[in-house]
C-alpha cells in the first residue's frame, strides 16, 4: 500500500509537473512572506525551559517584583581600590543625567549608606582594634592632611622612624611597608606606569580581586524595535569609560554583564556568523550533491527542492513555537544535512533507473517503487526521534524537536511531489554508465561477504559500552549554552568564582519577617550553604557599643583629618631637601643590622635618593602617585567616622540571600 501510494503521488506529480511546481513555489513564497513578517528569535535563556514549572512561576514572580531581568551590571576593575573607587564614581558621576539612555544607576556594595556605616557592619572586637589603629595613627594622619606631597610625606615617614628609634614600633615590622614603597619609587624611576594602595599598605592581609572591583547597576532605556534593544546604553557606557580615560588617568577598565548586555551580544552573535555559516553550509551541500550526483541539472532541482522545504519549515515552525530559541534555531542546520539526504536518495535512484531503461517518465516512476520503503521508513525514523523531544520541560530541546520533526515530514513531501516535477521538467540527460563509485566495490564485497561477523561485532561493541552510560553526565546548566569569550559571559563567570559577588545565591522570598528568620535559621545549616544574608543582615548589631568605638576615634582622628590650616604646596627644592632628609634618616636607622626591617630601610634610602637626584618630571609623578590614592582614603575615613545608628523598616517582602558554595547558578524562591 505505501509504495503504491508513493508511486501514485510520483505519478501524477510527474504528469502534471508544471502546476506542481508552481504550487511549491507558492508555498514557499507564501512561508516566506510569513516568516518575514513573524520572524522573531528570543536569545533569553530562561525562555529555554519551560514557564510551567513551579520554581519558574516563582522565579518570574521574583523578576516582576524586583525587575532585575532589565539591567546592565558595569564592573569596574583597576589596579588598586583607590582608583576603583574613583573610577566607579566619575564613571556614576558622567552618565547621572543620561535620560535618554537610562532610567536609573546606583552603586552596589557602596554609596552613601554604606560609606558612613560600614565600620558597623564589623564584629565589636575587630571594630576596637580598628578604631585603636585609627588613634595610633592620628599624629601621621595629621602630618600627611595638613602637607599633601612629598615633603608631608617623607615628614610622616621620619616622625615613624622616631618611633622606631624610641622603641615604639619594631623596626621589622616595617619591612612590607619599606618595600612597597620601595618597589613603587623604583617603578617610577624606571620609567614605569606604576600604581600605590595606601589600603594596601595598611592591611594585614593581600588584598584580593573584589578589593579592586566595584559594581554599577544600570536600569537602560530599551528599543525592542532594535536587534540589540540594549545597545546604546551599553554603548554609552563604553563611550563615557572612553572619554573619561579609564585606562590612562585610573589605570582602570570596566566590564559589562548581566541580562541586557548577554542578551544584546548573542544577537550580535547570532548576526554576524549568519552570513558566512550560510554560504558555507551552501557551498558544503553542493560539493556533496556534485560527488553524488554529477549532472547540474539534478542538482538544480535537489537544491530548489531543499530551499522549498526550508522556506516551508520555517513558517510552519514558527507557526507553532511563535518565535525560535537559542536551540530550536538549529532546526535550519538539521533541515538542510538531513533534508538533502531525501533528494540524494531518490535522484540516486532515479540516475540507475535512467541509466536501465533511458525513458525519463518510466525512470521516474520505478525510481518512486524502489526508494518508496526506504525513503518513507528513513522521513518516519528520522521524524520520530525529533519529536520524542517534545514531552521534556526543557523548552529549548522540546521546540527544536518539534520543528525539526515537523521538517523531516516537509522534506519527505516535497521529495516526492516537486523533486520529480522538476526532474520531469528539467529532463536530465541520461546515463552513459551505473551510478555509483567503482573503486569502492571492493568495500562492499567485503562487507556483504563478511555480514554476519560484523553485524554481530557492532552488537557487540555497543552491549560492551553500555554501562559506560552510567557515567554519562546531562549538564542543565543553560548558561554554558553561551559562548564564554563573550565579555558579558567571561565576565560573568569571573564574578562567580568570587562567593561576596553573589553570582552563585539562591533567593528565596516570603512575605513576613517571622517567616524569613525560619528559612535562614533553616538553610544556616545546610553545609552546602555559605552564608545567609536576609533584610536583618542590613541592621548591624550592638549598634551602641560599636558607635561609642567610633566616636571615640573621631575625637582623635577627626582634627587630625581636618586640619586648621594646609601648607603651602612645597617647592620642587623643599621636597629634593625632604627626600635627602629622609634618606638620612633611614641609614642612620638601619646602621649595618642584616635584620629584614634594616634591608628593607636601606633599599627605600637608596631608592629615595635616586628619586631626589632624578628630574623634577619624575618627582612630580611620584608625589601625583603617593598623594592622589592618600587623599581619597583620607575622603572615606572621613565617611567612616560620621556614622550614625542604622535601621531598616522591613517590607512585604524580605529576602534571604544565601550564597552557595557550588559553581552552579539558580534561584529557589519561596513565598
Amino acid at each position: 500500500m505505501l509504495i503504491s501510494i508513493v508511486v501514485q503521488i510520483v505519478r501524477a506529480c510527474t504528469r502534471f509537473a508544471t502546476l506542481t511546481l508552481i504550487l511549491g513555489l507558492i508555498l514557499a513564497i507564501a512561508a516566506g512572506y510569513y516568516t518575514a513578517r513573524h520572524f522573531a528569535i528570543n536569545t533569553d535563556i530562561n525562555t529555554l525551559i519551560s514557564a510551567n514549572l513551579d520554581w519558574r512561576q516563582r522565579d518570574q514572580q521574583f523578576d516582576r517584583a524586583f525587575d532585575r531581568d532589565r539591567t546592565i551590571l558595569a564592573v569596574v576593575e583597576a589596579l588598586t581600590p583607590e582608583q576603583t573607587s574613583s573610577a566607579a564614581a566619575a564613571l556614576e558621576q558622567k552618565l547621572k543625567g543620561d535620560k535618554t539612555n537610562f532610567q536609573s544607576m546606583q552603586p552596589l556594595g557602596s554609596g552613601e549608606f554604606f560609606d558612613k556605616n560600614g565600620l558597623l557592619f564589623l564584629p565589636t572586637e575587630e571594630l576596637g582594634k580598628i578604631t585603636g589603629q585609627f588613634g595610633a595613627a592620628a599624629p601621621l594622619i595629621e602630618i600627611m592632611a595638613g602637607d599633601p606631597s612629598i615633603r608631608g610625606l617623607t615628614g610622616a615617614l621620619e616622625t615613624g622612624l622616631a618611633g622606631v628609634k624610641r622603641g615604639e614600633v619594631k623596626l621589622d615590622n616595617t619591612a612590607r611597608p619599606f618595600n612597597m614603597i620601595s618597589q613603587t619609587v623604583e617603578d617610577i624611576l624606571n620609567k614605569g606606569n606604576p600604581s600605590f594602595s595606601w589600603r594596601e599598605l595598611t592591611s594585614d592581609t593581600p588584598l584580593s580581586d573584589s578589593d579592586r572591583r566595584a559594581f554599577i547597576e544600570f536600569k537602560p532605556v530599551l528599543d525592542y524595535n532594535s536587534l540589540e534593544p540594549g545597545k546604546e546604553a551599553t554603548d554609552a557606557i563604553r563611550s563615557a569609560a572612553a572619554e573619561l580615560d579609564f585606562p590612562g588617568k585610573y589605570q582602570a577598565r570596566v566590564r559589562l554583564t548581566g541580562p541586557v548586555p548577554i542578551a544584546n551580544e548573542e544577537y550580535a552573535t547570532v548576526q554576524d556568523g549568519a552570513i558566512i555559516n550560510g554560504i558555507g553550509t551552501v557551498l558544503v551541500v553542493l560539493l556533496i550533491l556534485w560527488m553524488a550526483l554529477h549532472s547540474a541539472k539534478i542538482i538544480f532541482a535537489v537544491f530548489v527542492n531543499l530551499f522549498i522545504g526550508l522556506s516551508m519549515t520555517t513558517a510552519v515552525g514558527l507557526l507553532m513555537v511563535g518565535s525560535l530559541n537559542l536551540l530550536s534555531v538549529a532546526f535550519a542546520v538539521l533541515f538542510v544535512g538531513l533534508g538533502v539526504d531525501f533528494g540524494i536518495q531518490f535522484s540516486v535512484r532515479y540516475r540507475s533507473e535512467r541509466f536501465k531503461n533511458d525513458n525519463l517518465a518510466e525512470a521516474l516512476e520505478e525510481a518512486a517503487r524502489r526508494s518508496a520503503v526506504p525513503l518513507s521508513l528513513a522521513a518516519m525514523a528520522t521524524a520520530a526521534g525529533f519529536l520524542c523531544f517534545m514531552p521534556t520541560d526543557y523548552k529549548g530541546i522540546s521546540e527544536l524537536g518539534e520543528i525539526a520533526g515537523a521538517g523531516m515530514l516537509i522534506a519527505f513531501t516535497s521529495s516526492i511531489t516537486v523533486l520529480p516535477a522538476m526532474l520531469k521538467l528539467l529532463n536530465p540527460p541520461g546515463e552513459s554508465e551505473p551510478v555509483g563509485y567503482a573503486f569502492l566495490a571492493p568495500l562492499d564485497y567485503f562487507l556483504e561477504r563478511h555480514r554476519i561477523p560484523i553485524v554481530f561485532g557492532t552488537i557487540l561493541i555497543a552491549l560492551a559500552g553500555m554501562p559506560l552510560l552510567y557515567f554519562m553526565k546531562f549538564d542543565f546548566n543553560p548558561m554554558n549554552l553561551r559562548n564564554p569569550k563573550a565579555e558579558s559571559i567571561a565576565t560573568f563567570l569571573d564574578l562567580r568564582k568570587d562567593p561576596n559577588t553573589g553570582a552563585n545565591a539562591i533567593d528565596v522570598m516570603t512575605n513576613s519577617e517571622a517567616d524569613a528568620k525560619k528559612i535562614e535559621a533553616k538553610l544556616e545549616k545546610v553545609p552546602e550553604v555559605l552564608r545567609v544574608m536576609s533584610l536583618d543582615s542590613f541592621v548591624p548589631e550592638d549598634q551602641p557599643a560599636k558607635l561609642k568605638l567610633i566616636a571615640q576615634a573621631a575625637k582623635v582622628v577627626g582634627p587630625a583629618l581636618n586640619p586648621d590650616s594646609v601648607d603651602v604646596a612645597s617647592s620642587d627644592e623643599e621636597n629634593v631637601e625632604a627626600l635627602k632628609s629622609s634618606v638620612a634618616s633611614l641609614r642612620t636607622t638601619a646602621g649595618d643590622a642584616n635584620s629584614a626591617g634594616a634591608v628593607a630601610a636601606r633599599r627605600l634610602a637608596d631608592a629615595l635618593s635616586k628619586l631626589a637626584d632624578s628630574s623634577q618630571a619624575t618627582r612630580d609623578k611620584a608625589q601625583s602617585i603617593f598623594v592622589t590614592p592618600l587623599k581619597i582614603v583620607f575622603d572615606q575615613l572621613r565617611n567612616t567616622l560620621q556614622a550614625a545608628v542604622s535601621d531598616l523598616n522591613p517590607s512585604k517582602y524580605l529576602i534571604t540571600n544565601a550564597l552557595t558554595r557550588s559553581n552552579s547558578s539558580g534561584r529557589i524562591i519561596g513565598l
